[in-house]
């Protein structure tokens, strides 16, 4: 079952977009606020996100360059708004599609089948049986899952991508948070020691491959001495 995250301050909109979704099997997670929409991309995983642009915090158009910086999810945005230039800016902010009000419920379906359709392919690392999968958003050991939030399964992608290479905390921060981030340091800090928890449990003897370089940040070495 695909899982869908509706974004719309219009309840009536929300209720009609997972009345339509329902049949095709689809569960959805409905908000109104788009803070809270980020938040919910950042804790979970979903398969495809329909996107108001008319929205009173935050326009779907910033709201979907925010998403675009911790997650490849397929994002549609459906908006009232029709002009040329509103499809163009969507799209260079990262939606992946753009569906105008009214519209229909087979138009809607068969735009997200597309979309779901066109997914990349699978993009995995191992080493010694850690298996870090970006399609299925999983990393595992010896195909024991480890669970890690988003934002933990985007930095150790990173780290196991660019094995030997040093990741300041401040790189890590603009990479996975963006640049216009408040986040600080110890934020990363915290990460790092919950993924290496997580990773240690399992089994993984992860002290000898998630090396701290002390005064600057983390490396990732695929064949420690």
């Amino acid at each position: 079952m695909n899982k869908a995250l509706l974004v719309d301050d219009e309840k009536r909109m929300l209720d009609l977009l997972e009345l339509y979704l329902k049949p095709y099997h689809y569960t959805c997670k409905k908000v109104r606020e788009t803070n809270k929409a980020l938040a919910y991309v950042e804790e979970e995983m979903f398969d495809i996100v329909l996107l108001d642009i008319m929205m009173p915090d935050m326009d779907g158009w910033k709201l979907c360059r925010e998403i675009r910086k911790i997650s490849d999810v397929p994002i549609i945005m459906v908006t009232a708004r029709d002009q040329k230039d509103d499809v163009v800016k969507g799209l260079k902010l990262g939606a992946d599609d753009y569906l105008t009000k009214p519209f229909d419920e087979r138009e809607l379906v068969a735009r997200i089948d597309a979309l779901l359709r066109r997914q990349k392919p699978v993009n995995s690392i191992e080493i010694n049986g850690l298996f870090w999968d970006e399609n299925r958003y999983e990393l595992s050991y010896l195909n024991r899952p480890i669970k890690l939030t988003p934002k933990e399964f985007v930095m150790m992608g990173l780290l196991l991508k660019n094995p030997n290479q040093v990741f300041t905390r401040e790189r890590l921060i603009e990479l996975i948070w963006g640049f216009d981030s408040d986040t600080e340091g110890r934020t990363i800090d915290s990460h790092v020691r919950n993924m290496r928890g997580k990773i240690k449990q399992a089994g993984f003897p992860v002290e000898e491959h998630f090396k701290t370089v002390w005064g600057i940040g983390y490396k990732w070495l695929n064949n420690p001495d």
